[in-house]
């Protein structure tokens, strides 16, 4: 019989059990461990993910304002259009092998990052990465969400002109007006909802996201093009910059092109500043490479998530593409280069009740390009590190309601945006600790342990991961030796040359910090646990189950048949002689 309501919500009000998450049943980790369903291996029926959701979800993911305004900067540094396809289409390759790397770790094994990373880091010192990828999932959920407030503005002043003339009653100290408080709290409230959403139903916001957006994009460039009577200029500039200057400015642009993805091997994160010119790709960074396994664990087969690679350049590049002949067109008729796609909609306010019809729709559409990449890029990864991080209490649900309370308001993502930018300089250089981290976990699985990873030893402090005290030295040292030499940088990037005075050689190699963190990292890793291996983690296959104790989410035959072992029909379980150490 199903309980009441009423009883259920006195009982929610009155008792910390009753918020208690059911124990998974046949789950992998000992009895005196605690987990739930989201953060246990996907069940076979949740993995729903084929090629094509993830070619969606990387649609969804990469058509965004951040995107539109990447090859803008590009431009902005000195160099044209011929140097920036290029550029994008080299940087976003760089980032998509790692993504596939990681992405892999996730379609095969179906667990999470923050799960899988006990393989590499340790059962305890894992908690570090889970930590410090859960704060800047949630800054950056934050941040987005505030600067998404312009498109919620835009709607209502479309739809009521009125709107614009609402008189200001905040304090200049609370870093927003009145307007803009009202529509942010409106983009929150409509946003949550949808972040609740389990990413084994977000396929129907991809699909609305991948039409919406793109009609929104080829408008307003063609809106611009029409009023500007062709592409503008741009395509008929040179670089300005010859010489060391052009190749270092070449390179600089593609690392902050990858940068912009950093940790989507981690945990994918998108933000978008309207500033003019743009901030440049190293402000943007993203978080990529460590997020990717929580979404490819819903694979269907392993070899699904290989479409990344060729897909996020041409997407990416395409919709650089869409921005550079926009601004370009733009500088025609406004005399400026017009970064921010929404202030070109904003014009078109001015045109009567069919131009507050066109913007109303268009800001819609980048109102939910906004939203699709923070449920995608923020809300899920932060929701998938607070349910491993309180397994009793948490799941994907909670999780991603907790965050967009905690990212949303405890935050106060427009106060930082207006008068913190010392705090938003140190958030935005933090993929000097994400490079790192995604090279281990790739090292790890790939070079390391060759694939084969005991499944139910992620869940237990005591097995085969504890290493020593719950931490994996060799990660220690992968982590910290390519960091220390970025501090310096970063330390400029958040005080400034008046306070912080390095040589150009630091200063360059900041620049670099995610490949250089990601490149030394593998190497690190990999030669020390050549030198010094961990042979009770080295296996011959992969330990699905417990012994004698199947569960729910059994690997699929495909996955079963990469590990080649179909000739016995069964993924080999902990007890099995092949599954000893090597």
């Amino acid at each position: 019989m199903k309980e009441p309501l009423t009883t259920k919500l006195r009982r929610r009000l009155t008792s910390l059990h009753s918020w208690e998450l059911p124990r998974q049943r046949g789950a992998l980790a000992p009895a005196h461990v605690w987990t739930n369903r989201d953060m246990d291996p996907t069940p076979v029926e949740d993995q729903n993910w084929d090629t094509w959701t993830i070619l969606a979800y990387w649609a969804t993911d990469t058509i965004n304002l951040a995107t539109w305004q990447t090859a803008s900067a590009i431009l902005a540094v000195g160099l044209s259009w011929r140097e920036a396809i290029p550029i994008m289409v080299v940087g976003n390759f760089c980032v998509a092998v790692p993504l596939v790397l990681n992405g892999a770790i996730g379609a095969k094994l179906h667990v999470p990052f923050s799960v899988i990373a006990t393989s590499s880091f340790g059962y305890y010192f894992r908690y570090f990465c889970i930590v410090s990828r859960a704060i800047l999932a949630m800054f950056w959920l934050g941040i987005q969400s505030a600067n998404g407030a312009q498109c919620v503005t835009i709607m209502l002043r479309a739809w009521a002109p009125s709107y614009n003339d609402i008189p200001n009653q905040l304090a200049e100290s609370a870093g927003i007006t009145t307007q803009g408080m009202i529509s942010y709290f409106l983009f929150w409230i409509i946003q949550l909802p949808l972040l609740l959403i389990h990413p084994t139903k977000l396929k129907p916001l991809f699909w609305i996201k991948l039409f919406a957006a793109p009609i929104a994009a080829i408008a307003t460039m063609g809106w611009c093009i029409n009023k500007a009577g062709g592409g503008g200029d741009m395509f008929a500039l040179r670089a300005t910059a010859s010489g060391p200057q052009y190749a270092w400015l070449w390179l600089t642009c593609m690392s902050s092109v990858s940068g912009q993805w950093s940790t989507l091997a981690c945990v994918n994160t998108f933000i978008y500043f309207p500033c003019h010119p743009p901030i440049s790709s190293e402000k943007l960074k993203g978080s990529s490479n460590d997020l990717i396994p929580d979404f490819t664990r819903y694979a269907k087969s392993a070899n699904g998530q290989y479409i990344q690679l060729p897909a996020m350049p041409i997407i990416f590049t395409a919709c650089g593409v869409l921005g550079i002949v926009t601004t370009s067109a733009s500088k025609v008729f406004s005399g400026e280069y017009l970064w921010n796609p929404l202030d070109i909609i904003a014009m078109w306010l001015d045109y009567g009740s069919g131009g507050r019809c066109a913007a109303f729709f268009a800001a819609l559409a980048w109102y939910v390009a906004q939203v699709g990449t923070n449920i995608t890029a923020n809300s899920i990864s932060a929701a998938n590190d607070l349910t491993v991080l309180f397994p009793r209490w948490v799941n994907i649900k909670r999780g991603c309601m907790i965050a967009a309370v905690i990212a949303g308001w405890a935050l106060v993502p427009w106060k930082i945006l207006s008068s913190a930018q010392t705090f938003l300089a140190f958030m935005s250089g933090y993929a000097v600790f994400l490079g790192p981290m995604a090279g281990i976990m790739a090292a790890d699985y790939w070079l390391v342990k060759k694939q084969h990873i005991d499944i139910p030893s992620l869940y237990n402090p005591d097995g085969r991961y504890r290493y020593v005290g719950g931490c994996n030295w060799r990660a220690v040292v992968a982590f910290i030796v390519p960091v220390v030499p970025l501090l310096p940088g970063l330390a400029l990037s958040i005080s400034g040359p008046q306070a912080v005075h390095i040589n150009d050689g630091v200063t360059n190699l900041y620049t670099f910090n995610f490949l250089f963190g990601f490149v030394t990292s593998i190497i690190l890793y990999a030669a020390l646990s050549w030198i010094a291996p961990a042979k009770h983690t080295l296996l011959k296959d992969t330990v699905w189950d417990l012994d004698g104790t199947a569960i729910e989410a059994q690997a699929r035959d495909d996955d079963v048949e990469a590990e080649k072992v179909s000739k016995i029909g069964l993924p080999r379980k902990i007890g099995s002689p092949d599954a000893k150490p090597l």
